[in-house]
């Protein structure tokens, strides 16, 4: 098992975000996390890669707690988040925010892997001495992920990758999940559009008012009438 949460609880102020939630994502698998806004979901990965501390609970990643981490030694440990909203610098070029992604890669690695990203995205190494922040939103999320893949990540977790972007581009930026995916990166992956995330995933899990309430593999959750009814609009 490469990522194991047990009995997670996580709270903003007295708010209980996360209550008692608990799953698993073994190696080579995409693991979905499907749930209205405001379910508990970003915390969940915000408290996984030590963004944010729990109140209780264990995550383990690779055998090893991460409770207590600092972020920057999760990354080194095979963790990369992508997180809601791309989070790139804006102010800096597309090539240097990869650059900023290989702060834990070994230095002799980084124009291979940029060459790598640059394959993935083609529009990125187009666009490599451009301003982060003039970037359209489907290039900027590219741009994220890109930037993300440059610390070799064991597993990948992303937030809402398709968020505000045309229908063309979450086609794309889904087909870049599994290429990833086929490549050997694990994938948690937290996503509003529910239809596509299931479509790809292996297993997932549903998410309500921070609790999970069902799981199952994919193709199961997008059978159940439950989840139809709730997030696949029929």
């Amino acid at each position: 098992m490469m990522l194991k949460v047990q009995d997670l609880n996580v709270y903003y102020g007295q708010i209980h975000a996360v209550k008692g939630v608990s799953f698993e994502v073994n190696e080579g698998e995409i693991v979905t996390l499907i749930g209205a806004n405001g379910a508990g979901k970003s915390t969940t990965l915000k408290t996984i890669s030590g963004l944010m501390r729990a109140k209780s609970g264990l995550v383990e990643f690779m055998g090893k707690p991460l409770n207590g981490v600092a972020p920057h030694k999760i990354v080194e440990r095979g963790l990369a988040h992508v997180p809601e909203g791309r989070r790139i610098f804006t102010s800096m070029m597309v090539e240097e925010n990869l650059d900023m992604g290989a702060f834990t890669a070994p230095a002799a690695d980084l124009e291979k892997d940029k060459e790598m990203v640059f394959k993935l995205f083609p529009r990125l190494e187009e666009r490599r001495r451009q301003i982060a922040g003039t970037l359209s939103g489907g290039e900027q999320q590219m741009l994220a992920m890109g930037r993300a893949l440059m610390s070799h990540p064991k597993l990948l977790m992303l937030d809402e990758p398709s968020m505000g972007l045309a229908p063309i581009l979450v086609q794309q930026v889904f087909e870049i999940i599994q290429a990833l995916h086929k490549a050997g990166t694990t994938v948690l992956l937290v996503e509003q559009n529910a239809e596509m995330a299931l479509s790809i995933a292996d297993r997932a899990y549903v998410l309500e008012t921070g609790k999970i309430t069902l799981s199952g593999t994919g193709k199961e959750l997008a059978a159940s009438e439950q989840v139809q009814h709730a997030y696949l609009g029929s």
